[in-house]
């Protein structure tokens, strides 16, 4: 894939995410602007109900005032009683009188504040409701229950012209009707009210109610009302948290598997990363190797050639010397397949590695033995600091002895002058320590990071005298990991670089 390709891959897998959020973003906000106008509208219905039950409990103080009256003086009052006892004048001359027999009058003054004694009286009119006439308004009048709504009508608007409604709604009960209401439709958050009479407070209120948020507004009773001025004001100080809570749920689901998306496409976005760096690796590995594989063979070609030479083929030094170079150049080749093959073994877990006890020191001088005569070809110099007192560890002697073999070829490899290289050995409780430090090119943070992926190798800009596959150190990693041992570096550019083996020791 070109870098072309894979920008306008991520360009588009970015933008669809970034959509995806913003949708989802969209829908929460849509959601709570629906929610909360819901909530409006629910509340509006409520309130309607409790209107309604203001309407009962105004007939039901009316009622007992009445019955007061009833029961005091032994007598049906009247309307104009009533208004006696209001204290007050006699209704206004501004309307036509209203004349009733007074047999009428009495029996429906009766049945409206009576059940039974009403029951009664609907029974035993109707079977002659033809015949029987009320006079109203100087009009036959024959529906009973037109005639009843009208004195209703009539009591309570006196009761209303004379009773303000403080005088028998407190605030708790408005509480308690309020209260009642709301859980019987389901509403279970705190709230705030108010009465307010033509836009002023009255003392009907819970002490709390504030102008965030908003508080809904809804009339105590009906248009044409003496009470028509009074308006009940409810806030809901929760009610953001209530609204939220009513999407709570699905909101979470929606967040989770957002991110669910996030971290699949942070991932996606990382492995393709990887995918096309290790193609890079690949491919600059195979460039590498065949490089690798061109010169010896090359070599070799050239050695043959020259020993089919008759003057050469004559002169045994020559021929031995010509030998001993295809020799080497095989060699090469054959370690660096070995190499490829052993990494491929341990990343299929088929490299069967059988451990036994064996000294640290005596490894450590193999090794060495592996590497002198580049050492001294080089001029270079390489001293052994052996100071721990305990070197008894559990270890494979060929595969270890490679780990020390890799690590002293890359130190003898980036050291552009003449090598020197010091190896230490240290107790630290029960462990040893083997510290392996050059004096050479050193290396970034960056490169410490990844010096032990496969086939990584640091980019030395216009160098290009340092070999290699960048498989050696992972190698190294590989079969310190199946040793339980750890490695680690430090290094620093043009300074040179320390690797540390860390071993449990065989107590």
């Amino acid at each position: 894939m070109n870098k072309t390709r894979f920008r306008l891959l991520v360009f588009f897998m970015s933008l669809s995410l970034l959509g995806i959020i913003l949708v989802q973003l969209y829908w929460v906000n849509s959601s709570l602007k629906k929610n909360d106008e819901q909530f409006k509208y629910h509340i509006q219905q409520v309130l309607a109900r409790v209107a309604t039950q203001m309407q009962r409990l105004e007939a039901e103080e009316f009622y007992k005032v009445y019955l007061k009256y009833k029961d005091s003086t032994g007598n049906v009052p009247t309307r104009t009683d009533m208004i006696r006892l209001y204290d007050m004048q006699a209704m206004g001359q501004s309307r036509r009188p209203i004349i009733y027999s007074q047999q009428v009058t009495r029996e429906l003054d009766d049945a409206f504040f009576d059940k039974e004694k009403f029951d009664a009286y609907v029974t035993r009119k109707a079977g002659k409701a033809a015949s029987d006439s009320l006079i109203v308004n100087n009009e036959t009048e024959t529906d009973v229950e037109r005639v009843l709504s009208f004195q209703k009508d009539v009591f309570l608007k006196d009761f209303r012209r004379h009773n303000d409604l403080e005088n028998w709604l407190t605030k708790d009960r408005l509480r308690e009707v309020i209260s009642t209401e709301l859980k019987q439709n389901g509403v279970d958050t705190p709230f705030e009210f108010g009465v307010f009479n033509e836009g002023i407070p009255t003392k009907i209120n819970s002490g709390n109610l504030s102008s965030e948020p908003k508080p809904i507004v809804h009339k105590l009773f009906d248009a044409g009302s003496d009470y028509n001025g009074y308006r009940l004001f409810i806030g809901f100080p929760k009610k953001q948290q209530y609204i939220v809570s009513s999407i709570f749920g699905i909101t979470m689901l929606s967040i989770v598997f957002t991110l669910i998306i996030i971290i699949a496409y942070l991932s996606a976005i990382n492995q393709l990363i990887k995918q096309k760096n290790i193609s890079e690796i690949k491919t600059d590995f195979i460039n590498n190797m065949t490089h690798e594989f061109k010169t010896p063979i090359a070599t070799i070609n050239l050695a043959l050639d020259a020993i089919k030479n008759p003057k050469i083929f004559n002169d045994k030094e020559r021929v031995q010397y010509y030998l001993q170079m295809i020799r080497e150049e095989n060699k090469r080749m054959h370690s660096q397949v070995e190499n490829v093959l052993q990494i491929s073994r341990l990343d299929k877990k088929e490299l069967d590695i059988a451990k036994d006890a064996a000294d640290v020191n005596d490894v450590l001088e193999h090794a060495i033995e592996h590497v002198r005569l580049i050492i001294e070809a080089r001029q270079g110099t390489l001293t052994r600091h052996f100071d721990a007192a305990r070197t008894t560890v559990l270890l494979n002697d060929m595969h270890f002895t490679n780990v020390i073999v890799n690590i002293l070829d890359n130190a003898i490899k980036y050291s552009p002058d003449e090598p020197v290289i010091d190896i230490y050995t240290e107790n630290i409780k029960d462990f040893i320590l083997i510290k392996i430090r050059d004096h050479g090119l050193g290396m970034g943070k960056n490169t410490q990071k990844r010096i032990f992926e496969k086939f990584y190798r640091e980019h030395t800009g216009d160098r290009h005298d340092v070999k290699g596959h960048g498989l050696g150190l992972a190698y190294v990693k590989r079969i310190i990991d199946d040793h339980n041992c750890h490695i680690y570096v430090e290094s620093e550019k043009g300074k040179g670089s320390t690797f540390i083996i860390k071993m449990p020791l065989i107590n």
